[in-house]
């Protein structure tokens, strides 16, 4: 059952964290928010801050999705592959039965793992009859039944079966897959199949101007979002902007383990874009390396250059959680997800409503 709550008016997310000690390292910056800004890790035109907090929380339990798939537990299918939601008789797998055809923004998931799943709005999953996105953060259950999921083609053109189980793996042939801000905001916020097309088109044909001329021709002969980021010159252009990121700031994570690295605000060509914050460190470090390479994607695709983002202005945007309306999607005893809608921004919590949790797990905060 799911309970859908709006409130107009003026609202404040409650940050996922307590307020930080007095005593700061160099070049970190306190906040009302309950979260610290450190210095700046810049790479070209992307800039990421550090963000700290003074608590984490258990997050051990929770599976990855990339995590899920690897394993076989999590499996991922066409909508017209399930037969909906029917309990199973305790221990048995979920059973898959064709009962209606495919619909290009349902898939069904089913989770026999025992423990229970994170999705992440953004997340790419690849095959069956079109490559997806999630659009939207949810927790799935331990050993679940099926569930619908809300998602969004990142592959216009194909509609034919990938492989003879039409199911899905995470990301593309080389790896997981995150898509983009330009891409994951337009699936999680506009929630529009049009304008995540139009999103994924521009990445695309960005990507291909930046690459060699033969790159270009592959990148421009496939519709399928995962096998651009899969070409090998598209990603050497990326892991030229990620990787400093990447190196740098898991340096931090190990030099901060006892402070609680949880996230990041994201500049590109100085402007703030995005903030991804984590219940815990542990957390964040599985999400880390496919989210940098979303971040470093943006900073390629987007070519005018622009000024330096301070540490104010990464402040400034991660405090200012005030928005004018409200939106909840409760799933009684396992999450609520709220949007935040304020001037200029927006901003989505997961938090878990699982025995032994009631936290946030992941806030994201965009510019629009």
């Amino acid at each position: 059952m799911r309970l859908v709550i709006v409130v107009s008016g003026i609202v404040l997310l409650v940050a996922a964290a307590v307020v930080v000690p007095c005593l700061l390292q160099a070049g970190e910056v306190t906040s009302a928010s309950g979260y610290s800004l450190l210095s700046p890790i810049r790479s070209g035109n992307l800039t990421v801050f550090p963000v700290v907090a003074s608590k984490s929380y258990d997050t051990a339990e929770f599976l990855t999705l990339d995590e899920g798939l690897r394993s076989g537990d999590v499996i991922v299918t066409e909508a017209g592959q399930a037969r909906g939601l029917i309990r199973r008789r305790q221990g048995e797998p979920a059973i898959i039965h064709p009962v209606r055809d495919a619909e290009v923004n349902r898939l069904v998931l089913v989770n026999n793992s025992k423990r229970p799943l994170l999705l992440l709005a953004g997340e790419i999953v690849t095959g069956g009859k079109q490559d997806r996105v999630i659009g939207k953060d949810r927790i799935v259950p331990s050993e679940s039944d099926p569930v619908d999921l809300s998602v969004f083609c990142v592959e216009p053109g194909r509609w034919v079966a990938a492989n003879s189980k039409n199911e899905f793996s995470g990301g593309g042939v080389s790896g997981a897959v995150f898509a983009a801000p330009a891409v994951r905001g337009s699936a999680m916020a506009a929630k529009n199949q049009q304008q995540v097309w139009d999103n994924v088109g521009k990445s695309k044909q960005a990507l291909a101007q930046a690459v060699p001329s033969a790159a270009a021709a592959e990148v421009n002969s496939t519709t399928s979002y995962a096998r651009v980021m899969d070409n090998k010159e598209v990603q050497q252009k990326v892991a030229s902007v990620a990787e400093p990121v990447q190196r740098n700031y898991e340096s931090v994570i190990r030099q901060l383990r006892d402070k609680n690295a949880v996230g990041v605000v994201v500049a590109v060509n100085g402007e703030i874009v995005w903030a991804d914050i984590f219940a815990s460190t542990h957390l964040l470090q599985k999400y880390w390396p496919k989210l940098v390479r979303s971040y470093a994607t943006e900073a390629v695709v987007t070519r005018a250059k622009g000024g330096e983002a301070s540490i104010k202005d990464a402040q400034k945007f991660l405090d200012d959680l005030q928005g004018r309306h409200e939106t909840a999607e409760t799933e009684p005893g396992i999450y609520r997800q709220t949007e935040i809608t304020g001037n200029g921004f927006k901003v989505f919590e997961l938090t878990s409503l699982l025995p032994r949790t009631g936290f946030p797990v992941h806030v994201a905060k965009m510019a629009d």
